[in-house]
């Protein structure tokens, strides 16, 4: 048994059921992710996908019936949203906010200055003039226009701009954990190579991601570790990455009933 085998996982998540009012979508579902993993869950239109990554990031309109959630060997089951971004938790959302009057520059030099003073207690505010130069740096990369710096936060953006401005801001804060709820949803192929290599740049044994997708074009730019099926709320077959190439071609038809609807 290697060294390795004896790490807890970074997130343990078991027999974790959610409601929404008093209608189930997440029902007993269990998953582990290691550090330096890259995990992806597929499945139809409502399959509990959004619900199960909404809930980890601790969104206060699901209810959790019953389970737990470790993460980074804290329980986290009862922590609120803002706390587990501290410890290191980041969700990409599927159809991110708009912030009027507030400047991308400005949220985003907020939430890093946020974070990185949750880290490190000895940390000093940042530089503005060091941050815009990093921002720069970083918006160069996922060829964003350095203009979307100073207009407010995804306040007339395209679709594929908002979806590269959640990975900058995915790429600023450094999270352990990303969870991308259908990142790629809405991009055309040059915006999603871009999206995708602004992710894949991440990949190393400090981050950690579940990318939550229907189809499998994303994975063609992000091999994951681990590819997981959800129906109707739960995992009900989990493989490599052929698993993901799979369902491109035989679809979900083959589980049953597909959805909590």
């Amino acid at each position: 048994m290697t060294k390795a085998s004896h790490r807890s996982p970074l997130l343990s998540v078991r027999s974790l059921s959610v409601s929404v009012g008093k209608k189930p979508i997440v029902q007993n579902l269990s998953l582990s992710v290691n550090a330096g993993e890259v995990h992806a869950i597929m499945g139809p239109n409502g399959s509990g996908k959004s619900t199960f990554v909404s809930t980890l990031m601790g969104h206060p309109a699901y209810g959790i019936e019953s389970g737990s959630i470790d993460f980074a060997g804290k329980n986290i089951l009862k922590s609120p949203a803002d706390e587990r971004a501290r410890l290191g938790m980041f969700l990409a959302f599927q159809y991110p906010k708009e912030l009027a009057g507030v400047s991308l520059r400005s949220f985003l030099f907020a939430a890093c200055d946020a974070q990185r003073k949750a880290r490190d207690p000895a940390y000093r505010k940042m530089s503005p003039v060091k941050f815009r130069l990093q921002l720069e740096e970083e918006m160069k990369a996922l060829h964003m226009d350095p203009a979307f710096a100073e207009r407010s936060t995804n306040q007339g953006f395209s679709g594929g701009e908002k979806k590269k401005a959640e990975v900058l801001q995915m790429r600023l804060l450094q999270p352990r954990l990303a969870l991308l709820d259908e990142t790629d949803s809405g991009l055309d192929v040059d915006a999603l190579k871009i999206v995708a290599e602004g992710v894949e740049s991440m990949r190393g044994p400090e981050f950690s991601a579940i990318i939550v997708t229907h189809y499998a074009r994303l994975l063609e730019y992000i091999v994951p570790d681990h590819v997981h099926v959800m129906i109707a709320g739960n995992i009900v077959e989990s493989g490599g990455p052929d698993l993901a190439h799979r369902l491109e071609k035989e679809g979900y038809a083959k589980y049953g009933k597909t959805s909590r609807s």
